[in-house]
């Protein structure tokens, strides 16, 4: 295997936006690693896509609301990472996995909020933290934010919450871990129209229309302006960009 041969791991990586960051990241020419929560079918054809394209790829299960289950999926991506190519090491970490649900602030419950933080912050922490072992010196994170920490929609109080801490947390790895010539960076995307929260935006047209209004490219995102964004951050070519936001909302509430 040549030694520019990279590998990555995206979690909630079977659909959506995790789905094309995974295929873009293969069709740059690097292994890649999906982990899916229960639908093992849909991951199954991510992987599918991946190899029929020549590439290599495995999909794990995880559950990332579940901290219990980090140290497992690590011995199970260290047996993927030996079987599949031969190595214990992996490059790229794609924080991705999560879930939306739009709660008013006065109806969050305290399990509302523990499910939000452990899925969206305390799993990312940690499966950082203890997969950093197992990461190449000269690597990249790239944590999933959302546009919301900039701009308030109703009903996201938790969700974007947590995901102002991870915003705060890439910035602290990116100066920890700059020594060993990894990089830390926040992708931050807007509306997009994917199955997420209930698919709010695919089964809401009214509500698509009010949001690509708000939008100075006059519509909402979809998962192929969000894949190719992962794949320049995990390149050579974003070797110099660490600890940074980056949003991609096509311009919302500008």
């Amino acid at each position: 295997m040549e030694s520019t041969y990279k590998i990555a791991v995206v979690t909630g990586g079977s659909r959506g936006l995790g789905k094309n960051m995974a295929l873009r990241l293969a069709e740059k020419g690097n292994g890649v690693i999906i982990t899916y929560q229960s639908r093992q079918e849909l991951a199954d054809e991510v992987v599918a896509a991946i190899e029929s394209g020549g590439g290599k790829a495995v999909a794990l299960q995880y559950d990332a609301s579940n901290l219990g289950a980090i140290d497992t999926f690590l011995e199970r991506l260290s047996e993927a990472l030996e079987g599949k190519w031969g190595r214990a090491k992996f490059d790229f970490l794609v924080n991705n996995a999560g879930f939306g649900a739009t709660i008013p602030f006065e109806k969050v419950t305290e399990a509302d909020f523990d499910r939000f933080m452990n899925t969206h912050f305390k799993s990312v922490y940690f499966l950082t933290q203890r997969a950093l072992i197992m990461m190449n010196d000269g690597g990249r994170i790239v944590n999933i934010s959302t546009g919301t920490t900039r701009f308030c929609v109703p009903g996201y109080s938790a969700y974007a919450s947590m995901k102002g801490a991870i915003e705060v947390f890439t910035r602290y790895l990116a100066k920890e871990l700059g020594a060993r010539s990894i990089s830390a960076n926040v992708l931050a995307p807007g509306p997009i129209e994917t199955d997420f929260n209930n698919a709010a935006i695919r089964n809401n047209p009214e509500r698509k229309v009010m949001m690509a209004a708000q939008t100075a490219l006059g519509r909402v995102g979809q998962p192929e302006d969000i894949g190719g964004i992962v794949a320049f951050l995990c390149s050579e070519d974003s070797a110099w960009i660490t600890g940074q936001r980056i949003e991609a909302t096509g311009g919302i509430n500008l």
